[in-house]
């Protein structure tokens, strides 16, 4: 009979903890996990070309499906190519377990060694040196407590020749879910819900602004609801975007990305019930987004300062939708059920304003053959099905498609709390190996051409893997923050223009399809015959270098690079 090894235990001990998928680069240090790993029953694997992009995929595999997905690198340059990746995964409270060899500890020498968990600590991710036989497993049911309790990556460094000593489990692997505790929802305090109701029964501009924590409680419907009782109109964070789409008073995205109609009501806004938000300096545009406004916070972890600045004027500790709830409840009681308050926001010229204005009117001159990325983005929304998943890459380009409507939440990804551009085409195709639907997957990535260059690379991942996307790039030639601001501030902007990439020649060469977008009429047709096949295609949309993102003339109107 063959001895058990610790690789294979630990692979076990993954899947024991609901690891469905695992996005790797393989190497000495990891190779002997991830085999064995990918055996087992019911394991997905997606081989990728770059570390960075096995953790990217793994956070986007995270929003897609709220299951912990396993990222797995080598060890010393593997680990070392994760320093974008984890701070993202941080900053925007993604769990993932990424499983890294490290040097062997019996090794004389071993030219990848280095200490790696200084490394990790610097982005703020959790690292656990797994360096007891014994305790080999427990390592493992702490990395992924960790992870889910606190909602951020955690790395499990295991040497390359401890993975290969004989392990005999003396009992069954319990898993971190085992632990996790269940308090119900968190309710929040009278008192404070009292004072609340007192600010909404007075309001009469109120909004009620909704978060990703809305989306994880299952909130959607009792905020709806307490917005109709205070008379408010509703508006959503960016990782929120779509979530009230489908109410007539439903502004979109507040922050930076928030369109004009958005910043003139919010300005004016006297009253912010934040729910599930976290109220970041993007969310709050750096303090410019509802300056005379009274804000008030329901959060399951409110924070008091956030980014250097007070979140908020009242703070309540509890579940999105509880409180929604309770708050409904208690405005019925103390003021009557029906009597409404003293909001007067709602209008019916607001719901044709909402319905029908553009969320940006000013007017560039764009010259011939080339398209103004606000009107390509109008027409791929016009085209793809609302169940399709749109995945928003990072750039000047993402504000424009943050305005597409009537997407919800669970399926658009936008991960860009860490503001680094490169990570769209690994989040879409995380977001594909969660559908599970390969060459009948219905991905679409909206992306620039400088982001997609720095990982063009995982097209081939794309082609091996029979994973099919509809990648949108947005071609402005150049890198587009950059060359606004530099022309802003009056000097040479030729160090941010690169050219226009054939990115549908490069497309084909990686035996993908590609097109070239000049003509929006054509756009139709052309989605019509991408979704009849099942290959990853790369549309090449030639736009205009000169349209500036509202958001971007703000920043420049202020005076400094910060949205």
């Amino acid at each position: 009979m063959k001895q058990p090894v610790l690789y294979e235990a630990l692979a076990e001990a993954f899947v024991a903890e609901g690891v469905d998928t695992q996005f790797i680069l393989m190497g000495d240090g990891n190779m002997h996990w991830a085999t064995a790993l990918s055996q087992l029953p019911g394991i997905q694997t997606i081989h990728v070309r770059h570390e960075h992009c096995a953790v990217a995929a793994a956070m986007a595999y995270y929003v897609a499906t709220g299951k912990v997905a396993a990222a797995s690198v080598t060890c010393g340059p593997g680990l070392t190519q994760l320093m974008t990746a984890l701070p993202a995964a941080v900053r925007a409270r993604l769990p993932v377990v990424v499983f890294s060899g490290e040097a062997p500890i019996n090794a004389k020498f071993y030219n990848q060694a280095i200490d790696q968990a200084p490394f990790v600590y610097a982005t703020g991710a959790h690292y656990i040196a797994a360096h007891s036989v014994p305790r080999m497993l427990d390592h493992v049911r702490e990395a992924f407590h960790i992870a889910r309790i606190e909602r951020r990556p955690v790395v499990l460094g295991v040497p390359y020749d401890m993975q290969k000593l004989p392990y005999t489990a003396t009992s069954p692997y319990v898993p971190s879910t085992t632990f996790l505790p269940d308090g119900g929802r968190p309710q929040p305090d009278l008192a404070q819900v009292a004072m609340l109701v007192e600010r909404v029964r007075l309001a009469k501009r109120p909004v009620v602004l909704g978060g990703r924590g809305v989306v994880r409680s299952g909130a959607k419907a009792a905020v709806e609801a307490l917005a109709d009782r205070c008379g408010a109109v509703l508006a959503t964070t960016l990782p929120a975007r779509g979530l009230f789409d489908q109410h007539p008073f439903s502004l979109g995205v507040a922050g930076g990305y928030a369109s004009l109609l958005n910043r003139e009501v919010l300005g004016s806004a006297d009253l912010i019930i934040a729910v599930g938000a976290s109220l970041s300096y993007y969310t709050v545009d750096g303090g410019n987004m509802f300056p005379q406004a009274f804000v008030a916070q329901i959060d399951d972890a409110p924070r008091g300062l956030r980014d250097g600045m007070s979140a908020a004027d009242l703070y309540i500790r509890a579940d999105a939708r509880a409180s929604a709830e309770v708050l409904t409840a208690e405005l019925d009681r103390t003021l009557g059920a029906g009597k409404p308050t003293a909001a007067a926001i709602r209008t019916n010229e607001l719901a044709h304003r909402i319905a029908n204005d553009p969320a940006d009117t000013v007017a560039f001159d764009i010259a011939p053959g080339l398209l103004d990325p606000r009107a390509a983005v109008r027409a791929l929304d016009g085209v793809i099905p609302p169940d399709w998943d749109i995945v928003s890459g990072s750039g000047h380009q993402a504000y424009f498609n943050s305005q597409m409507r009537n997407r919800m939440p669970e399926r658009f990804t936008a991960i860009r709390e860490f503001g680094a551009i490169g990570n769209g085409l690994s989040f879409a195709m995380g977001v594909a190996a969660a559908r599970r639907l390969g060459r009948d997957s219905k991905v679409v990535l909206i992306e620039g051409d400088g982001s997609l260059l720095m990982h063009i690379q995982e097209l081939e991942t794309l082609k091996r893997h029979g994973l099919r996307i509809l990648i949108c790039v947005l071609n402005d030639g150049a890198y587009g923050a950059e060359i606004h601001k530099m022309r802003a501030d009056g000097i040479d902007d030729s160090g941010a223009i690169f050219g226009r990439p054939p990115f549908e020649s490069i497309a084909r060469g990686f035996g993908l399809r590609g097109a070239e977008v000049r003509d929006l009429d054509a756009v139709p047709q052309l989605f019509a015959d991408f979704a009849r096949q099942g290959e990853t295609e790369v549309w090449n949309i030639q736009i205009s270098d000169q349209v500036t993102a509202p958001s971007m003339r703000k920043t420049i109107a202020r005076g400094h690079g910060v949205m």
